[in-house]
């Protein structure tokens, strides 16, 4: 079975630092709190602080705008369609934002293996094992057989064919 979502099924929430939204696609929650794992798209609009949040792993993939620096505990670049991982205890702040970006988010517990975050165009994704594929279509395409519109999500416990896209697809062993 294939789950799907629409945008009218994703949420606004706040960021933990107080400073924007992020719209939360998805999310499960620990045993005793706190974030198993989540999927989520946020704005990045101008230079700023990232949210520290410890006892997470974050990937972060800008989907549209023409990406930013990462920079204070490390340094990473966040190129467009390009996945970008990074400890969520870091302390981070975005740099250089030249023009609005929007980014789709993976956070995992730190006791799960690192999300597996890859752009997919014409491909089979495949969840680890155990966990889930979640794909986040940039552009329509065809998941399993079956149509997924612009900023819809599948998620599947078993291998699917895309074609079409691109897509983002997330691994995550929950």
């Amino acid at each position: 079975m294939i789950r799907r979502l629409a945008p009218a099924d994703y949420r606004a929430m706040p960021w933990a630092n107080g400073r924007g939204t992020t719209l939360e696609l998805l999310r499960a929650e620990a045993a005793g709190g706190g974030i198993l794992w989540r999927l989520s798209i946020a704005a990045v609009v101008e230079d700023g602080p990232f949210s520290v949040l410890p006892g997470v792993a974050r990937n972060l993939t800008v989907i549209e705008g023409p990406g930013f620096t990462l920079a204070g505990d490390l340094t990473l670049r966040c190129d467009p369609l390009r996945p970008v991982a990074f400890p969520g205890a870091a302390r981070l702040r975005a740099e250089g934002v030249a023009g609005p970006c929007r980014d789709f988010n993976v956070m995992t517990a730190d006791r799960l293996p690192p999300a597996r975050v890859a752009v997919l165009r014409d491909g089979r994704a495949e969840p680890p094992a155990g966990g889930f594929v979640a794909l986040y279509a940039l552009e329509p395409a065809m998941v399993a057989g079956a149509p997924l519109a612009r900023h819809h999500l599948a998620v599947a416990r078993r291998a699917v064919a895309v074609a079409g896209g691109p897509v983002l697809a997330a691994g995550i062993a929950a």
